[in-house]
């Protein structure tokens, strides 16, 4: 006698397989999340090192300079920066209105994406590893 399959099977079987690398996870972006992604990536890029690359860490986007930098990723209705806890405490004050956890920032879809606030984000978890390597 066959067993019925249990709705977890079907969930693990028909989710989709974590992205092997950027481009790929981008692949599976909709649009507008996929435009704003897109900008954060831009600025994120400008500001890190030219050393630092792109990797897929936790299945989403990441910056890597002998480690990593920061995380960020897209969602239905905003996408995320994930520069750590210590990044998003010390931007308290420029970051008053934006949805932020203890390790992330959310940016509205439907806002336009702060690319100088993100470069100013970046740059100083860059710094902040540069003095933890010292």
């Amino acid at each position: 006698m066959k067993r019925p399959k249990s709705s977890s099977r079907k969930t693990l079987a028909t989710r989709k397989a974590h992205p092997k690398t950027v481009d790929e996870y981008f692949a599976n972006v909709l649009q507008p999340a996929r435009s704003a992604l897109s900008q954060i990536r831009a600025a994120i890029r400008s500001a890190v090192p030219s050393d630092a690359t792109e990797t897929i860490s936790y299945a989403i986007p990441a910056f890597k300079r002998r480690k990593i930098l920061l995380w960020y990723a897209a969602f239905s209705d905003h996408c995320s920066l994930f520069p750590t806890a210590a990044i998003i405490d010390a931007f308290e004050k420029e970051l008053k209105g934006f949805s932020t956890s203890k390790g992330t920032i959310h940016f509205p879809i439907d806002k336009p994406v702060p690319t100088a606030l993100i470069k100013k984000l970046v740059k100083a978890r860059v710094a902040e590893l540069e003095k933890q390597s010292r």
